[in-house]
Parts: structure tokens; C-alpha cells; sequence
């Protein structure tokens, strides 16, 4: 599913009229007629076709983020893939006020970064990480991830965010991100840990203990890069349920 399959974002224009657009042929911007609804809608389309494309062009996902209803901005992933950043952090403990972030790792376009405290994660290096994407993936980052960091960096991070937790739910798939994964056939190549394990591994870090900073770094970094293994199935669930879907007429 791309951007320019979807009519959603244009005023006076829910579900049931996308659909039928789409069981009738009209599944992309370029084959978009006005005959196919009224007047008034047809303006309305045909404005918003014209806006959107010159917002694709110009590489603006925050438009679209704004132009989607919430459940369906996972359509944007697949125009903004390249510039897409998929993030986590670890923690010593659940609450910002009286706990620290450790170790945060950011993966995008193959590439996986891993900021650790007291060597390279700042509020600089931080804000340079989230700069670079037009779109942020996480999993239950927008009620943890995202509030802990502003938190404890003073940062204020404004970019379009796709929580894989709810686009999960859409699918029926509940519980925790590994429990997800294992439910949709995602492999981990070292034995689970848990959030637990994490906090436990950077207070023997601080020890002294070498390897465990090594486990901790290659735990957080399987969970940052799983989420694109995630995102890949989820969207193309989403696109079937929804998508494929209507032009079948189901």
C-alpha cells in the first residue's frame, strides 16, 4: 500500500468511499475520474491528488501524518522506507524522573547505531539520530520510548511516529513485542531476555563486567532491527485486510 492508493485524506471522504473507488478501479491517484462521485467530491480529490503529489515530491511526511486518520498512517511507510528509522531504548527502570536511559539504538537503511551512556549517548547525538528520519518506528514508544527520552535529554521530538504496538492491535496481535514476534514467525538468533535482563546486565556493566555491556548492546539492537521485520509483516497484513480486500469485493 502506497500513499497514492489511498483517498482517506481527502475531505468528506471516509472507508466505505474508498473502498468502493477501489472495487471499481480507481486504486491509484492516476486513475482517479471525477464521474465516479459527485461534484463537490470530485473537486475536493482532485485538489488533494494535486497537493499530494507536490508534498511527495518534496519529501513532506509530516503532511501526510497530519492527512491520515491515525489508523491508517501506516500507509506512509512504504514512500518514506529509505528515510524510515526504527528505534528502542533500554532503561534502568520505568520511570524518568529516577531512572536512566542506558543504551539506544536506531536502525535505517540496513545500518544499526548504538548510543551508550557515559561514552556516546548525548542530547546532541540524539537529536542528530532523529533528525535524520522522516519517519520514526517503534514499539509502545509513543507511551515509553519517546516520553523517557524527552525526559531525560530536554528533547522534544516532533517527528511522524508509527507505534508498532497499535498497528498490531489491529491485526488481534496483543501482548509484548517478543511475544508478537513469535506469533508471527520472527526469529531471534540469541536466547529472550527481558527488560528485566537489561537493567540487570547494565548495573554488572557498571561492575566491571565487559561482556555484559556486549549482551546488553546486541539485545537492544534485535529489538530495533526486528521492528522493520515486524513492520514488513504487519503492513502487508494491513494492505490484504484492507486493500486487497475491497477489490475483491469482501
Amino acid at each position: 500500500m502506497r500513499i497514492e492508493n489511498s483517498f482517506l485524506p481527502v475531505r468528506g471522504i471516509g472507508e466505505k468511499t474508498e473502498r468502493r473507488l477501489w472495487r471499481e478501479g480507481i486504486t491509484h491517484w492516476d486513475a482517479f475520474d471525477e464521474s465516479a462521485v459527485g461534484d463537490a467530491q470530485g473537486r475536493n480529490i482532485r485538489e488533494f491528488i494535486e497537493q499530494g503529489r507536490d508534498r511527495l515530491a518534496a519529501g513532506d511526511a509530516d503532511f501526510f501524518y497530519e492527512a491520515f486518520p491515525s489508523g491508517s498512517r501506516w500507509r506512509l511507510y512504504e514512500n518514506f522506507r529509505p528515510r524510515t528509522c526504527f528505534f528502542d531504548i533500554e532503561t534502568t527502570g520505568l520511570d524518568a524522573r529516577s531512572s536512566d536511559v542506558t543504551t539506544v539504538s536506531f536502525h535505517r537503511a540496513g545500518e544499526t547505531t548504538t548510543l551508550v551512556q557515559g561514552e556516546d549517548l548525548t542530547r546532541a547525538a540524539l537529536a542528530t539520530e532523529l533528525r535524520a528520519a522522516d519517519l520514526l518506528v517503534s514499539f509502545n514508544g509513543k507511551r515509553f520510548d519517546v516520553p523517557f527520552l524527552e525526559q531525560s535529554f530536554d528533547l522534544d521530538i516532533d517527528r511522524p511516529h508509527l507505534d508498532l504496538l497499535y498497528a498490531c492491535r489491529q491485526l488481534d496481535l496483543t501482548g509484548g513485542l517478543k511475544a508478537i514476534e513469535r506469533e508471527v514467525g520472527i526469529d531471534r538468533d540469541r536466547p529472550d531476555l527481558s527488560g528485566r535482563d537489561a537493567v540487570r546486565l547494565w548495573h554488572a556493566h557498571e561492575r566491571g563486567d565487559e561482556d555484559a555491556l556486549d549482551t546488553l548492546v546486541s539485545y537492544n539492537r534485535a529489538d530495533t532491527k526486528n521492528l522493520e521485520n515486524l513492520l514488513d509483516i504487519v503492513t502487508d497484513r494491513l494492505h490484504d485486510d484492507v486493500f486487497v480486500a475491497a477489490c475483491d469485493g469482501r
